[in-house]
């Protein structure tokens, strides 16, 4: 039985449990110097080997979805192991917990009605209206009219928190920047040096690793605490360029309590840094404490380097909307940030030769 279900769903379940793990296991990573510099080498081109971690056996491709209670809730999941993590793993007992919060019943904009309403028939795995129901890892399992979470099971049924059923798409803007300025030193200051500087203006490097050290914008989020890029949801219809620069306006700089002049002298500033060359880090799904069997977050992750400064150097940050504060931070594997938002700064930090660990062998294993 577990065969013939394996044979139905490898091709769509491979690539997206590939794309949520973020333990990269490419067999280049390590031994192909071009993986720093071409991130579809290191990011995409991943190994079959990490089927492995739809059993959740290894890494840590989908934990932050089992996690309980539910954000927001009491709620708890029901625990799903390790090794039943995936779909193709029979498990007739599995009982999962159903749980969709008032907020999104109440039927606000952007959520969806319930599946049992009659004059709801979702178009699931294309684009339905202006409303985006493709994975972006690929065709996901339609189940007694529901969606299946393609990374495997949550211990929990329903959408939560999140209003689409199947995949809830988001934008994830990573800002980081160097700058040529004297005697600056690291601080909360949001106009402090972004490669990190010593009081003579010469990039630090790290004692261990002997790379700069990169810094990025953070904010820190008003529901959770937790420390994470300063991003959001795409909009119905509106292009991912457009919700990367709205999302990073508005948490880390404020945008919405502007005033007129103030708004159009910001949206200058914001189309010089959005407009520059730019590197897509990551597409697909996430693993967030929000996912549940029915309703799960994917993003495109998208870094823009201000390497000479002078665009940051026009623009305070201030944290506004869903944001609690804002700041730069050093990029490391210290870092614990939202779901999984540490493992796309480490894809920065490879990309751009910057530093992430004092164990280079932790470089190539991942988080």
């Amino acid at each position: 039985m577990a065969e013939r279900i394996l044979g139905k769903t490898l091709a769509t379940v491979s690539l997206s449990v590939a794309l949520a793990s973020v333990t990269v296991q490419s067999s280049g990573c390590c031994s192909i110097p071009a993986c720093r510099n071409t991130f579809s080498s290191c990011g995409f081109h991943l190994s079959s080997n990490i089927m492995s971690s739809s059993n959740g056996a290894k890494g840590n491709s989908h934990n932050k979805a089992r996690t309980s209670p539910y954000p927001g809730s009491k709620v708890q999941r029901s625990q799903v192991p390790n090794e039943k993590v995936g779909w193709f793993v029979e498990w007739q007992d599995y009982n999962p917990v159903e749980y969709t919060a008032v907020s999104v019943l109440a039927g606000p904009r952007w959520a969806d009605p319930q599946i049992s309403e009659s004059n709801f028939s979702p178009k699931f795995n294309e684009k339905d209206g202006h409303v985006e129901r493709k994975s972006q890892n690929g065709l996901y399992e339609i189940e007694n009219g529901r969606p299946r979470n393609p990374a495997g099971r949550t211990g929990l049924i329903g959408r939560g928190l999140l209003g689409r059923w199947g995949p809830n798409h988001a934008a994830d803007p990573i800002i980081t920047r160097s700058e040529n300025e004297d005697s600056l030193r690291l601080s909360d200051s949001p106009k402090s040096c972004r490669w990190k500087r010593d009081r003579s203006g010469n990039k630090v490097s790290h004692p261990i690793s002997g790379k700069n050290i990169l810094q990025f914008v953070a904010i820190r989020r008003k529901d959770c605490g937790e420390w994470a890029i300063p991003g959001g949801m795409v909009d119905p219809g509106e292009k991912i360029s457009a919700t990367l620069k709205r999302e990073f306006g508005e948490e880390a700089l404020n945008s919405l309590q502007k005033s007129g002049v103030e708004k159009r002298e910001l949206e200058e500033q914001l189309h010089k840094l959005f407009s520059q060359e730019h590197l897509v880090i990551y597409k697909g799904y996430v693993d967030d404490p929000r996912n549940t069997d029915n309703a799960w977050m994917e993003t495109e992750a998208v870094n823009y380097h201000d390497e000479t400064g002078e665009i940051m150097d026009n623009l305070t940050l201030e944290a506004g909307d869903d944001a609690g504060k804002v700041k730069w931070v050093d990029i490391s594997d210290q870092l614990q940030l939202y779901a999984s938002h540490s493992h796309f700064i480490k894809l920065v930090a490879e990309k751009r030769d910057a530093h992430w660990s004092e164990d280079s062998e932790t470089e190539c294993r991942g988080l």
